[in-house]
């Protein structure tokens, strides 16, 4: 097959092909699948010009997309979907050997692939790169993966050293997996009294009529592969950390050499009378969203709760439900947590995209109670009597690694209040799912005495009628807030100030905005509130204005006329 013609100059005839080799490349890619027999796969991409150091871009290599980036002069190729949720890499944001994903903010190594940052759960292949002075010829075949579990061990015989994980979410998952990454090769004990495996418990608000199945983070397989117990329907009742030992509620008992505490936090409900009433429901499990979504159609709903879980309730069932009324305490949605501003733009959004909703309670409904004023209740009945401490409200504090105030003892997840390191390290709770995952990973590494801090910037996003709102920082306490682009045309950034410093970020159709903003946050670099008033602020954001992550429209690829070589 001959190569697209190009016109090459002197000055710029080298180009430049990305090796993906998968058999003959297996000491290369050590983590590459060892059934997979796909061949090398070679395709032009670029000429070396078209990519300077600091820039990356999309590629196409047999129909399969690749990012292609350039730091220090070394060329890099990684799979361009991140592995959350399959958002395009190369619309994000590069930092120095870091790519940050527009969507949700989860980070990989541009040069091995490796997750660095969540919520995302698995790492990017990574393909070999090569440039040349001379015509490649391109040589198609079909990439088999489009992401890779880092590589992890299993327990070892004769090791007792025993980790218990009370828990069965994002922190005790990823705390698990890190140990084993980390090649421990002791017990590891997941206890959930749920019914499931771990599960996407962001989903249950967003896809109410949810299977089992497609919302599992890892299936049986990969814990029976890796060596890590699940016990299902088994709740704790008591620790013992001098003799550290769980109690269970049927009566048995494990011991523990470490134990992470992740059991998170439950709706508070409403103290009122009638909400024992059969139409009367709490969504906390995937058996709940389900039992809502059937008995909300065609019925008045009447939904208690203006943030984020509550209002995505109603965005979900605003075209199933014969009405919807929201009941909050507060005058506009989200007005609590990202502002009065933000509030107005949800209630645009709805007013022009949602068919008419009563502003009355009905006089027959169905009564839905979400994310219920005055909050949430933390799940640590079981500590009381024990010596590990937990504050006023019932949460538990830990230091930078992730201690308690018990030797041996972690605890992460909704129920930890911990110091953020962006916010000068002010003890928080912050029940996001990117920060429990944070979480156990640095609960696992210092079990094993690594000695790591938590330093993960705090990001999420809500959805709101198919609009995605982002959210990055902390900005409690906020007192002003910088507007970019136009609240009324539902696209904009805004800046939330706190002595003249943005503390936080929140955008509707302005990607990789908020990511920019996380990752200067990451780097620990100050964003005044004259730098964020500038008019020309956003350039160092690279907003990509032709391209919009709730627009079904497709990134164009670059043109090719070097040459990439493909491989998993």
């Amino acid at each position: 097959m001959s190569l697209p013609s190009f016109e090459i100059h002197a000055h710029m005839c080298m180009l430049i092909c990305a090796c993906i080799l998968v058999c003959s490349a297996r000491e290369e890619f050590p983590e590459s699948d060892p059934e997979d027999t796909s061949e090398e796969l070679t395709e032009v991409v670029c000429l070396e010009s078209d990519l300077q150091d600091g820039q990356m871009m999309e590629v196409e290599v047999g129909q399969h997309s690749v990012l292609l980036s350039r730091t220090e002069g070394e060329y890099s190729a990684i799979g361009n979907q991140c592995t959350h949720y399959g958002a395009p890499l190369s619309q994000g944001v590069i930092s120095g050997n870091t790519v940050r994903c527009p969507w949700h903010g989860a980070c990989f190594n541009i040069h091995t692939g490796d997750l660095e940052e969540y919520p995302g759960m698995d790492c990017l292949p990574c393909h070999k790169v090569q440039t040349t002075p001379t015509d490649i010829y391109s040589h198609f075949n079909t990439l088999k993966q489009e992401k890779r579990v880092k590589r992890m061990g299993a327990a070892v015989a004769g090791v007792t050293h025993t980790v218990l994980l009370l828990g069965g979410g994002a922190a005790s998952l990823i705390c698990a997996e890190t140990l084993r990454q980390e090649n421990f090769g002791g017990r590891i004990i997941m206890v959930t009294r749920d019914d499931l495996l771990p599960y996407d418990k962001t989903r249950l608000s967003k896809v109410m009529n949810v299977e089992n199945d497609s919302i599992l983070l890892r299936r049986s397989e990969f814990f029976y592969q890796h060596d890590i117990e699940v016990w299902l329907r088994k709740e704790a009742v008591s620790v013992d950390t001098d003799m550290k030992t769980v109690a269970f509620e049927d009566g048995s008992v494990q011991s523990y050499d470490h134990l992470l505490i992740s059991t998170g936090c439950r709706a508070k409900g409403l103290d009122v009378p009638g909400t024992k009433l059969d139409n009367v429901r709490m969504l906390e499990t995937p058996e709940d969203a389900r039992h809502i979504h059937t008995a909300c159609l065609g019925s008045d709903v009447v939904l208690v709760g203006t943030s984020f879980v509550g209002m995505e309730v109603a965005s979900y069932l605003v075209d199933k439900a014969s009405s919807v009324t929201v009941i909050g305490s507060s005058e506009l949605p989200y007005q609590n947590t990202l502002g009065r501003e933000i509030g107005k733009v949800s209630m645009m959004v709805r007013k022009r995209e949602s068919p008419p909703t009563i502003n009355n309670v009905p006089t027959k409904h169905e009564l839905l109670s979400s994310f219920l004023p005055p909050g949430i209740k933390p799940n640590s009945e079981f500590l009381r009597g024990s010596k590990i401490l937990t504050d006023s409200k019932n949460f538990v504090p830990v230091d930078r690694y992730m201690r308690t105030n018990v030797p041996g003892v972690f605890c992460g997840g909704d129920l930890a209040t911990f110091p953020l390191a962006m916010a000068k390290n002010r003890p928080v709770n912050i029940g996001h799912w990117q920060m429990a995952q944070a979480h156990g990973r640095i609960a696992a590494l210092n079990m094993l005495d690594k000695q790591i801090e938590l330093s993960s910037v705090p990001f999420y996003w809500t959805v709101l009628l198919g609009k995605t709102i982002r959210y990055t920082g902390f900005g409690e306490g906020y007192t002003d807030i910088v507007m970019k682009g136009a609240l009324e045309d539902r696209k904009f950034l805004a800046l939330y100030i706190k002595n003249d410093e943005v503390v936080a970020a929140a955008s509707l159709n302005y990607d990789p905005a908020a990511s920019a903003v996380a990752e200067r946050f990451a780097a620990g670099k100050v964003i005044t509130k004259k730098e964020a008033e500038v008019v020309y602020f956003i350039s160092w954001l690279r907003v990509s204005w032709g391209y919009s992550s709730d627009s079904p429209e497709t990134p164009q690829f670059r043109c090719c006329s070097v040459s990439l070589i493909g491989g998993v």
